[in-house]
Order: C-alpha cells, then structure tokens, then sequence
C-alpha cells in the first residue's frame, strides 16, 4: 500500500510540470526534499530533484541559498548552467573555496553533469569539512534541468565569445530604454523593455528558431526571465538569459555604448547601382560599426543558414515569405541578403508588393561565409 501511495504521489508531481523560472521568487527555504534517484555508492546523502532547485534559481536571487556547479568553468558553466548558479569547479574547490558563503547555514545546493557525475557529490562532502551545515546534492544535475523544461543561463564571458564568434543571435535587453539601455548597454543589444514586452514584440526575429539572449541588471533583477518566460509561450525554441547581465558586462569590457554615441555614429544607407539595393560599401560600414540599427534576414534555406551567416541575422527562406511577412519588424530598415542576390531580391519585391510600407533593402552580392563567421562578398555590377 505505501509503494502504491509513494508512485501515486510521483505521478502527481509529473502531472504538475517544472517550476517556471520565474515564479516562485522569494520562497522560503525548504527543510528537505524527495530524492530524485536511487542513491548510488560515494553519494552525498542529501539528494534533490529539479523542482526542489526550482524554487531557489529564480531572479532577483533569493538570500540564505547558493547553487554551485562543480563542473569545468569554460568547457561546461558558461555555455550552459542554472540561472543564479555559482562556477566553482571541484577540480578547484580547495583553492576557489572563499567563493563560498560566509554563513555556513547557507543552503548549499551542488550540481554538475548528471547520475554518472560525481563532482557535486565531491565538493559536497567537502563543503561539509568546512563546516557547512545544509548541503544538497542535486545529482541529477543540468540535463535533468534542461529535459524538465527549465530555463538555462549563460555567461557573460560565453556570451562575449559567441559575439566575436559572429554566432547568430538576437540579444536582448529587457531594462528601460530612457533610464538604462540609453546610459549604456551591451553591444549590438536590441531595447525591449519588458514592460513593453508585449507591444513591441515586432522587435524580435520572425524566425522561431533564433537563439535569443535577455539580459536585465543583474542577479538583483527579473526583468529578463520574465521576458524570456514570455518569448518562450511565444514559440522561440532557443531563449537563454544571462543572468550576471549588464553590471558584469561593464565590469569585465567596459561601458557599452549609449543612445547619444550610437546616434552620433548612426551610418545612412547608400543605395546601391540596381533600385532597391544597399551599396555593399554602406553595408558592411553599418555591419561594423552599427550593427543594431537594421535587421538582417537570411532568405536561404535552413541548411545554408546552417553553414555561415552574418551576425544577428535570422533566417525566413524566400518560400516562406509571403505567408510570413506580417512578422517582419516595423521598427528598422531591412536588409535581405542570399549568396547571390537573386532569392534576396525577390524577397525585396515581394514585400514592396504586399506591405510597402517597409523599408527594405536587398544585397546585390556573391557572398560565401565561413563557420567562423568570416565572409567574402563581391558587388556585382
């Protein structure tokens, strides 16, 4: 009778779904919580699931809690981790041990790469020398978190690295645009007050499949899991935050640029030699140097995205145009671009047809771009 009982009670948990990101901010602090598996030899014996970590890896940070990942820093933290989480890597736990909280009371919740990892279950034991009181091993770890359905971070640093990367992103900031993002924001980041999420949703790639990355002021602010939650019931199927957001970012380069620079050096586009085209010279001066003033649409097909596109781009192939063009953004001139400029072209065309409204541009090139992000292009006459 107990086990029925015991299977019934999983079910309804099951039935129950994750935790979204955002809702349970400020919630108290547990005593325990059900283990998530079977405990194998050498775990810690204080094990957790995903909904028990659920509660704490919300924004603004809760007090009285630290998520830690033992994992590599580089190789696994900053591509992907538990929004709030700590990098202290086990490999390094004696000697990045000051990272810890200074109250041993503090809920320590440790995780890294799943039941064959025993990396958390290492650094808990040696929190536990150290004197700490209330130390939980989620051994399921992070691809338990990401199958459950929960929001992934990453870092500030990855993030860096994916923009010299050229990698192709929408990023987002989710602070107000007159008393933050004009003082100072990320470059290349698009203002989308959550505030205003809702009405100026248009902002956003109409591509589904964009990576999107939102950031807000810190571990103190939620306004970018909040949108993030909501781009997620949009349909985007790639949403990530950067939780340390634009105070790390500052900290680590410097001050980003601000409303009054970027209107200053806000490039105009020169027309091409064939009407309806931006000349390759004012492009690739707007790519360089202001990037987020116009929106770049990829018209090729998937696979070709695939293999190399501009920063920031996103891709609605030519085909698919016409039953998607109510999704293509108001706010910013467009430039469609393909490897040739014929799919580019039609893509001009048809919208000048149906929605005249926007301002549209196409490159008129031989374009060929490499996995680095490193292209070639050549106007044709």
């Amino acid at each position: 009778m107990k086990l029925r009982h015991t299977l019934a009670f999983a079910a309804l948990l099951a039935a129950l779904g994750a935790v979204p990101l955002q809702s349970l901010s400020g919630a108290a602090i547990a005593a325990d919580a059900p283990a998530a598996a079977e405990a194998k030899a050498g775990w810690y014996s204080r094990i957790v699931d995903a909904d028990f970590v659920a509660r704490y890896a919300v924004l603004p940070k809760p007090d009285g809690v630290q998520i830690i990942d033992s994992r590599p820093t580089a190789r696994k933290y900053d591509p992907g981790h538990i929004p709030t989480a700590l990098s202290l890597p086990d490999s390094q736990f004696d000697k990045l041990a000051d990272k810890l909280p200074q109250d041993k009371a503090t809920l320590l919740i440790f995780y890294c790469d799943g039941l064959e990892c025993m990396l958390s279950h290492n650094s808990a034991f040696r929190a536990e020398k150290l004197g700490y009181t209330d130390i939980r091993v989620y051994a399921a770890g992070f691809p338990d978190w990401v199958k459950n359905g929960h929001m992934a971070a990453i870092s500030v640093p990855h993030l860096k690295k994916l923009m010299d990367e050229g990698a192709p992103m929408a990023l987002v900031d989710s602070r107000p645009k007159e008393r933050k993002y004009d003082k100072g924001h990320i470059p290349g980041a698009i203002s989308l007050p959550d505030s205003q999420f809702d009405k100026l949703v248009d902002r956003l790639p109409a591509d589904k499949a964009s990576p999107l990355y939102f950031y807000c002021e810190g571990l103190t602010c939620r306004l970018s899991s909040d949108s993030a939650a909501k781009a997620v019931k949009l349909g985007y199927t790639q949403v990530k935050v950067v939780p340390e957001g634009y105070p790390e970012w500052e900290r680590l380069y410097g001050a980003g640029p601000t409303a009054e620079g970027a209107a200053a050096a806000k490039p105009v586009i020169q027309a091409g030699k064939e009407s309806g085209t931006i000349a390759v010279a004012s492009f690739e001066k707007i790519y360089k140097e202001a990037p987020d003033t116009i929106h770049l649409i990829d018209v090729r097909e998937p696979n070709e995205f695939a293999a190399g596109t501009f920063k920031g781009a996103v891709n609605v192939p030519v085909n698919t145009l016409e039953k998607r063009i109510d999704e293509l953004p108001a706010d910013k001139p467009i430039v469609f671009f393909c490897g040739a400029g014929g799919r580019s072209g039609e893509a001009h065309d048809m919208v000048q047809l149906y929605k005249p409204a926007l301002k549209t541009f196409f490159l008129n090139a031989d374009i060929k771009w490499a996995r680095d992000g490193s292209y070639t292009m050549v106007e044709k006459n």
